[in-house]
């Protein structure tokens, strides 16, 4: 009788102490679902915010911001599209302040804009898309970088690497562009899945794939106490020099040395490749060009360097073509026709060519984007240790 009369004032206990939790809790919204994408391609969004004034989506796939109207709940939406198929970054202007979609789990990695990310399916499975297919793993990994701080890497493993514990695999050196982390590649750009599925049709060579981030001065400042410095205003300025050859520096002494004495890597520079987007292509060039010894394959995504850099910097480059032609296995340059880096890139190019300096390209249409960036990888990824 003890025991059962303990066992109810315990449960009444419990009851008691949830009901006041519950009680203590601020009332909850309706739920909002965002994006809701339907069978025509079209996107319904959705954010709660029963006192603003006026709310706004701006996505990559529109050309201006879309007004919103809000319903009786408080609750603001648009329908848009059909959209194209892939995968766009979006955010919402409440009021003229841009904030992340709260409904929305998925969101684009980066130091300054914070955007939400819409995947919009194919009818059948994109490249970059999750497939039924052997899977890679994705690991977060800390290394001794520069100035005794601690660098960040997402490193990308084949499938059955785990397994296959006598084989041994080359390694892409993968970087983001400007303001991106370490964590784009994989969020946005879906390098992951891109490999796995490549591999599975027999499309590209198992790998390992190395993605670090790439703003090496924010970190050290971030770490020591500073303050994170602006982005150099100047892409060919000397600051952005600088930076470079310290992301260089950081990649040459400590990245790849740690990757090879963690990960079941192939030595030498054909096993070696090195790519990059954006600030992350300059990077790419930089590197590359200074380390011909260390790699054989270079892909620079809607990137360059101008004519004065090279030749102040890298005449040995177009001045022995023949050599650079020998010693690289593939160099790539690809940007769209609307990206604000066209001109530069064509001009680049068209230097390239005039020294007789081999490089396979990709125009495609379109602007500075991820969706782009994919394209770029997908095309590349075939290629690299053939």
């Amino acid at each position: 009788m003890f025991k059962r009369l303990l066992s109810l004032l315990l449960m009444n206990s419990v009851i008691l102490s949830f009901c006041g939790s519950v009680a203590g809790q601020p009332p909850r919204g309706p739920l909002v679902i965002s994006p809701d994408i339907h069978a025509d391609k079209s996107v319904t969004f959705r954010y709660l915010a029963p006192a603003a004034k006026e709310v706004k989506l701006s996505a990559q796939f529109e050309k201006a911001p879309v007004p919103m109207v809000k319903d009786s709940s408080g609750i603001w939406r648009v329908r848009v599209g059909p959209v194209s198929p892939d995968i766009y970054p979006y955010s919402f202007l409440v009021d003229g302040i841009t904030v992340m979609d709260p409904a929305n789990v998925s969101f684009f990695p980066n130091e300054r804009f914070k955007a939400s990310l819409v995947d919009i399916p194919g009818d059948t499975a994109l490249i970059h898309s999750l497939r039924d297919v052997p899977h890679g793993a994705v690991t977060y990994e800390y290394y001794p970088s520069l100035a005794g701080t601690t660098g960040t890497l997402v490193i990308y493993t084949p499938p059955g690497y785990d397994k296959q514990t006598a084989v041994h695999f080359p390694v892409y050196y993968l970087i983001s562009g400007t303001t991106d982390t370490e964590e784009t590649w994989f969020k946005v750009g879906r390098a992951n899945f891109i490999l796995d599925n490549l591999i599975a049709a027999g499309k590209a060579k198992p790998m390992i794939v190395v993605m670090p981030y790439g703003n090496i001065e924010a970190r050290m400042a971030e770490q020591k106490g500073g303050i994170k410095p602006a982005d150099p205003s100047n892409r060919e300025g000397a600051d952005a020099i600088v930076r470079a050859k310290n992301f260089e520096n950081d990649l040459m002494k400590q990245v790849i040395p740690y990757v090879e004495s963690n990960y079941r890597t192939i030595p030498g520079r054909n096993n070696r490749a090195i790519g990059g987007f954006s600030r992350g292509g300059g990077q790419t060039l930089r590197t590359a060009f200074g380390n011909l010894d260390q790699f054989a394959w270079v892909c620079s995504y809607a990137s360059y360097l101008s004519t004065p850099e090279m030749e102040r910097s890298f005449p040995s480059i177009y001045e022995t073509p023949d050599n650079t032609n020998r010693m690289l296995k593939l160099f790539w340059i690809s940007v769209g026709t609307d990206d604000f880096l066209y001109k530069p890139t064509i001009g680049f190019m068209d230097f390239l060519r005039s020294k007789n300096v081999r490089f396979n390209s990709l125009i495609t249409d379109g602007g500075h984007t991820w969706m782009n960036t994919r394209k770029y990888l997908i095309a590349t990824a075939q290629l690299l240790f053939q």
